[in-house]
């Protein structure tokens, strides 16, 4: 019994020794994201970070870090998998939800023009969803294969935006053939963050 009880003493202990252990994980203009992370119970991992630049003036609005089921540097595989995804944005600056929705629109307009007529309620939902984000809020976006996309603003989760075809367009945003700015994308990828 003593055993069993020394024993279980070294696995908590063990236990506690891990969780207190620094998180690996990818670093972007002070901000860092883990390694792996779990979404509704899948394991998903840090495909990579990128930051996204507004304006001729480089001004940093936001460091992107997507999490995959597997690492990939293929955009239109990303795109193409039938796994869940997560996209999460932290904000380096404040930013208005107005100018959001604005961005939302023209990343649709630029990587699924031909699919707007399907798509123009839904993006029009995501745009109402939108909220005035303030330096270190964070969106967070979750693909889920036959839902479409969970949206979570601050913590707050709004809804699930539905359709495999949104889900798509919408990441398409950050990978398709037009991201915000193509350094971005590259980071998302795998590449330097920026």
């Amino acid at each position: 019994m003593k055993t069993t009880l020394t024993q279980n003493l070294r696995a908590v202990a063990l236990l506690a020794a891990l969780a207190a252990a620094p998180a690996h994980g990818k670093e972007c203009k002070g901000v860092n994201f883990p390694d792996q992370t779990q979404a509704g119970g899948t394991a998903l991992v840090l495909n990579g970070l990128g930051l996204r630049q507004a304006t001729a003036f480089k001004v940093n609005v936001y460091v992107a870090a997507l999490y995959v089921a597997q690492t990939s540097t293929d955009a239109n595989a990303i795109l193409a998998s039938n796994t869940r995804k997560e996209l999460i944005l932290q904000f380096l600056r404040d930013v208005d939800g107005a100018d959001l929705s604005k961005g939302w629109q023209e990343g649709f307009d630029n990587n699924a023009k031909a699919q707007l007529p399907a798509l123009k309620e839904r993006i029009e939902k995501l745009k109402g969803w939108m909220a005035d984000m303030k330096t270190g809020q964070r969106l967070t976006f979750v693909a889920k294969p036959g839902a479409g996309i969970e949206v979570n603003v601050n913590g707050t989760v709004k809804g699930t935006i539905e359709g495999d075809d949104f889900a798509k367009a919408f990441l398409s945003i950050w990978l398709g053939a037009t991201p915000p700015n193509p350094s971005l994308k590259a980071g998302l990828l795998g590449g330097d963050c920026g």
